[in-house]
């Protein structure tokens, strides 16, 4: 298949690419800069020049392709246009850019998704678009039935889930794929590298509480296969967990930290953590236990990379992180 991707040049969507290329398919990579382009030329892919705010460049992208993965997601402001920016910094109070900015980017994201699935309507053809399991309500052992939660760190995206599920109505193999808060392995730019700084910075790994709460994760080698086999055999309407370990103790991942930057690890009240982690702080003391047995028995999935704890012992997370 000729596959559409947007993320192509992403820290998953590298691994994607490669498990795609593998299996035999043809990979089309949505390229913002010409930067990103030449790398992803350089990985064998056809290139298409836009962005994920031209809606027209993609829906003409997705319908000339067998199925669209969709991996992008605008994070900085540099993503935005002019016209975007303007509303972002001129539409209320300063105190209110954060809140706008978060709407801006799911807009954006839903105009994307429409475009893409809407180019696929009536065809069959897969389309599976990447969200996260911290959407999902904290605590227990979250399933792929259940559904976005309005008290989760993730819960902005949860319109996009709803919109994918509508286009699994009208003709489109429209599938979910929650990812866990780490997907880890070398490279990894996420959440636990920006908590890895924020310790070095802050001379000490710290937790929120006894720091039980936990993570699900998964390597993105075993997160790849998973797309893939969606890909090729997913239903229409399904959701699914890439998640390989189901709740790993933030206070344990604080502690390999502790221990390899040789600082101290403490405990912080959730007041005291909104200081010290500042966006990071719902991220660092939400319980994100996810679980994936309906997805393994669906797509016969069986994850075999290591996990993040050994990952994090490897050492690599420390020396990608060092200041410069």
């Amino acid at each position: 298949m000729r596959i559409f991707m947007t993320g192509a040049n992403g820290f998953i969507g590298r691994a994607v690419v490669r498990e795609l290329q593998d299996a035999g398919h043809a990979v089309i990579g949505l390229a913002r800069s010409a930067e990103t382009a030449k790398s992803l030329t350089a990985a064998g892919l056809e290139v298409h020049q836009g962005a994920l705010t031209d809606i027209e460049s993609l829906a003409t992208a997705a319908s000339k392709a067998d199925g669209v993965i969709h991996l992008a997601f605008i994070h900085g402001l540099g993503q935005l246009d002019w016209l975007q920016r303007l509303r972002l910094f001129g539409g209320g109070l300063p105190t209110g850019i954060v809140a706008r900015f978060g709407a801006e980017i799911t807009r954006v994201d839903s105009r994307a998704i429409d475009a893409m699935a809407g180019a696929l309507k009536g065809s069959g053809r897969p389309f599976i678009a990447a969200f996260g399991t911290m959407g999902l309500a904290p605590g227990g052992g979250m399933t792929e039935a259940d559904l976005p939660d309005p008290r989760s760190p993730g819960a902005a995206r949860a319109v996009a889930e709803t919109m994918v599920h509508a286009w699994a109505d009208r003709g489109v193999r429209a599938m979910i794929m929650r990812l866990p808060p780490s997907v880890h392995g070398d490279g990894d730019k996420g959440l636990v590298p920006q908590i890895i700084k924020a310790a070095r910075k802050a001379g000490s790994a710290d937790y929120v509480g006894d720091g039980r709460n936990r993570w699900c994760a998964a390597h993105r080698d075993d997160v790849a296969h998973l797309f893939r086999l969606a890909l090729e055999r997913g239903d229409a309407g399904a959701c699914y967990h890439g998640v390989a370990e189901d709740g790993i103790a933030f206070a344990d991942i604080a502690g390999i930290i502790a221990r390899k930057l040789g600082i101290p690890s403490q405990s912080l009240s959730k007041r005291a953590a909104q200081k010290r982690f500042s966006w990071l702080a719902p991220f660092c003391s939400v319980d994100n236990p996810a679980t994936s047995e309906m997805t393994r028995q669906a797509l016969d999935w069986a994850p075999t990379k290591v996990g993040l704890l050994a990952d994090m012992e490897a050492g690599a997370y420390f020396t990608s992180t060092r200041k410069t």
